[in-house]
């Protein structure tokens, strides 16, 4: 099943880092969310990836290109300019890295790579967000419902502490940040059947917008509903709280 990655956005709420790279490629713990992303994927066994590229997509483009040399140890040759690699890496992925457009949105982004999803039933998300879903638990859900898209519903991390009071003013329990509660947010994670992309029209369409709209008033749309974690990078402190998760060894996903 192929797994479709979007990863051609402006990142505008995270410039600090987006002015230089590209927001897929903003690094966790010395490696870019979206190879992260692409380790959720693998972990169940999808390796074979669509990145639909936009903004400053030779930085992604030049870091899979040159990925061996990036993530190992070598011995180059000056003369010839021959590398061999000490270490080579063992990913198996398959990688197709498409230009998609600067200015397209995220709905027609997915439609400029219809031709390379033909009529399977595919695997989309987001270049921002990592989780310890197990992918396959949503394949088996999309397969069972037989609905055109899945979504996985999560529970956004609340940005402050949640406290419980009682009548008196009392704290009678503290947590730093837990989960929202109450309702459920888009996390990305589908899985589509290829039809879903009729619904979407050309590059100005938004996939969250028209598109979905459609697909729900035509009761083809269904959540699998992950109560796990679930944390995507939008600004500065996002990134520093999966780094301090990793630094601490708490590392979810």
């Amino acid at each position: 099943m192929k797994v479709i990655i979007l990863a051609g956005g402006f990142g505008t709420r995270i410039s600090e880092y987006t002015s230089l790279i590209p927001k897929p490629m903003i690094p966790i713990n010395g490696k870019p969310i979206i190879e992260h992303i692409m380790e959720i994927y693998s972990k169940s066994g999808y390796k074979d990836f669509y990145l639909a590229l936009g903004y400053k997509s030779k930085v992604i483009k030049e870091y899979f290109y040159n990925y061996e040399i990036l993530n190992s140890d070598f011995k180059i040759n000056l003369n010839n300019k021959k590398i061999i690699p000490f270490n080579q890496s063992n990913k198996d992925w398959n990688i197709n890295l498409i230009d998609t457009g600067i200015n397209t949105m995220t709905g027609g982004r997915l439609k400029r790579l219809k031709k390379y999803i033909g009529n399977e039933t595919f695997l989309l998300t987001y270049g921002d967000a990592v989780t310890d879903l197990n992918i396959n638990d949503v394949v088996n859900y999309h397969k069972l419902h037989k609905k055109m898209v899945t979504v996985t519903g999560v529970r956004p991390p609340a940005r402050f502490g949640e406290l419980t009071i009682n009548k008196n003013n009392e704290v009678i329990e503290f947590k730093e940040k837990p989960n929202i509660q109450e309702g459920w947010i888009n996390g990305g994670f589908f899985v589509i059947e290829p039809e879903f992309l009729n619904y979407i029209k050309d590059d100005s369409s938004i996939l969250e917008k028209d598109p979905l709209e459609k697909v729900a008033k035509s009761n083809e749309l269904i959540a699998f509903l992950h109560e796990g974690f679930w944390h995507c990078i939008d600004t500065k402190r996002d990134k520093d709280n999966l780094e301090e998760l990793i630094k601490s060894g708490e590392k979810k996903w």
